[in-house]
C-alpha cells in the first residue's frame, strides 16, 4: 500500500512524496481512513511507528475540506495537546512540512519562552494549535485563545501527561471546547485513570493497536553492562572512543546526573550537551538542533525532556540509568528504531538497579544479553538472572572507602530488600 491509496488530497501527497514518506506504516495506514471517515480514534501506539502522521494527515485534510472562514484572532480549528516543549515543537515542524502546499496555519504554544511570537501568530489566526497544558490555560485566560471552535481535538501521549500531573488542566480545557467534537486519543500504556478518561471523551472509538512491547525491542539490538556506579562514567567513556557510534542519546535519572555526564564527557573530547527542565527553552533547542545536524554527537536527556526527540538514524541508546518504570525502556530504546529501522540500545545496571532490570526483563519478555567481557565488571559480579533476593545473598561484602559509619552497598541492598 502507498499512500495514493488512503484517499489523501492531491496538496498533501505532494508534500508527502517531498519529505520521502513513500509507504504508510502500519499505524497511518490504518488511522488516516479512520479519522478521514470521522471516527473517533484510540491508539495504542510506542514511540517510533509514525503516529504525528497518523492524526496530522487527516487533520490537515478534513480542515482543507471544511469551508473557509476568514481567520480570526485567537480562533483555532484543531488542537492538538502535548506534555512536552519539545514533542510540540516537533508535531508543529512535521505538520508544517505536511500542510506545506495548502494555506493553513499552524502554530506552537509551549511555555518557557515568551509568549509575544505566540501571541502574534494568534493574531493572525491559526488553524491548527499544538500546546503544552500550562501554557494555553494561560493565553485562555488572558481571552487570547478562543477553543470554541474547536471541531478536531488531539490528545498526544496522555499517559505521559498524566505521570507529569497535567490531567486536571487537561479537563479544564476541554470544558472549554464545544461537547461534539472529533477526539483522537493517543496513549502507549492505559492506566486506569487513563481509560476512565478514554470512556468519558470518546464516541465508539476506532481502536488502532500497533507495535506491541516486544515487536518494538525485536528489532533493536540490545546489550547490558553490569556496572558499579562508580565506573558508569569511566564505562561510558570507554565505549564512545569507539568510532562507530555516530550519534548517541544517553539517558539519565536526574537533571544534575545529565550536567555530570556532559561535564565528564567534555573531559575526555566527546562533543556532548544536556537537556533537561531546568534548561531554557532556547538552550535546548540549541543543543537539539546542533544533535540533529552532527555538530554534538552526544545528548545527555532526561525521560521528560526527550519526549518529542526525533531523530533520523539515531544510531545508538545508551542508559546511562535503568528507569524505574520498565515501559520507560521501551520508549527510551525506541528513540533508535524509528518507523522500522534497527538500532542499538546499551543499558548500564548498577547493583541498585538489578530490580528494574528484571521488571524490564518481564515486560519485554526476554533477557537482555549481558557483556561480561568488560573493563568495569560490576564488584561481586552479580547473576543478573537470579531472583532479586538470590543475588543479593551472593554479593560479596564491599569495603566502605570512606565513612566507617556507612553501609556497604551490599548489606544496604540485602536489608533492604528483605525488610519489604
Amino acid at each position: 500500500m502507498t499512500f495514493n491509496d488512503l484517499n489523501i488530497i492531491p496538496e498533501i501527497l505532494k508534500a508527502l512524496s517531498k519529505e520521502n514518506y513513500t509507504t504508510p506504516t502500519p499505524i497511518q495506514e490504518q488511522a488516516i481512513p479512520a479519522v478521514l471517515a470521522g471516527r473517533d480514534l484510540l491508539g495504542c501506539a510506542q514511540t517510533g511507528t509514525g503516529k504525528t502522521a497518523a492524526f496530522a494527515v487527516p487533520i490537515i485534510q478534513l480542515l482543507m475540506e471544511q469551508p473557509r472562514k476568514p481567520n480570526i484572532q485567537g480562533r483555532v480549528r484543531s488542537l492538538i495537546l502535548t506534555p512536552t516543549r519539545e514533542l510540540a515543537l516537533q508535531i508543529d515542524e512535521n505538520i508544517r512540512a505536511y500542510s506545506q502546499f495548502t494555506d493553513l496555519r499552524c502554530s506552537a504554544i509551549v511555555g518557557g519562552v515568551s509568549q509575544k511570537a505566540q501571541e502574534r501568530a494568534l493574531n493572525k489566526g491559526a488553524d491548527i494549535i499544538i500546546a503544552t497544558p500550562g501554557r494555553l490555560i494561560d493565553l485562555i485566560g488572558q481571552k487570547r485563545i478562543d477553543l470554541q471552535y474547536v471541531s478536531i481535538l488531539v490528545l498526544d501521549e496522555a499517559d505521559r501527561m498524566l505521570d507529569m500531573g497535567f490531567i486536571n488542566d487537561v479537563k479544564k480545557i476541554i470544558t472549554k471546547m464545544p461537547s461534539k467534537r472529533q477526539t483522537l486519543f493517543f496513549s502507549a500504556t492505559m492506566p486506569p485513570e487513563i481509560s476512565k478518561m478514554v470512556k468519558t471523551l470518546l464516541v465508539n472509538p476506532v481502536k488502532v493497536e500497533i507495535t506491541p512491547v516486544s515487536s518494538t525491542v525485536d528489532r533493536i539490538q540490545q546489550s547490558l553492562y553490569l556496572v558499579d556506579k562508580a565506573n558508569k562514567q569511566n564505562q561510558l567513556n570507554h565505549l564512545l572512543q569507539d568510532k562507530s557510534i555516530v550519534s548517541a542519546l544517553v539517558f539519565t535519572r536526574t537533571k544534575h546526573g545529565a550536567d555530570r555526564v556532559t561535564k565528564e564527557l567534555a573531559k575526555v573530547k566527546i562533543s556532548a550537551q544536556a537537556i533537561h527542565g531546568n534548561k531554557s527553552q532556547s538552550a535546548r533547542q540549541n543543543a537539539l538542533s546542533n544533535f540533529k545536524s552532527g555538530v554534538t554527537r552526544v545528548l545527555v536527556a532526561t525521560d521528560i525532556a526527550a519526549r518529542g526527540i526525533d531523530i533520523d538514524e539515531l544510531s545508538h541508546v545508551i542508559n546511562f540509568n535503568l528507569p524505574n518504570i520498565p515501559e520507560t525502556y521501551v520508549h527510551r530504546i525506541g528513540r533508535t528504531g524509528r518507523a522500522g529501522l534497527s538500532g542499538v540500545a546499551i543499558s548500564f545496571c548498577e547493583l541498585e538497579e538489578i530490580p528494574f532490570l528484571k521488571d524490564i526483563e518481564k515486560l519485554i519478555g526476554k533477557n537482555i544479553p549481558e557483556v561480561t567481557d568488560h573493563l568495569y565488571p560490576l564488584l561481586g559480579a552479580v547473576p543478573a538472572r537470579l531472583e532479586v533476593k538470590q543475588a543479593a545473598a551472593v554479593i560479596k561484602p564491599v569495603k566502605p572507602k570512606a565513612n566507617p559509619a556507612r553501609k556497604p552497598k551490599a548489606e544496604w541492598f540485602s536489608k533492604s530488600r528483605t525488610s519489604k
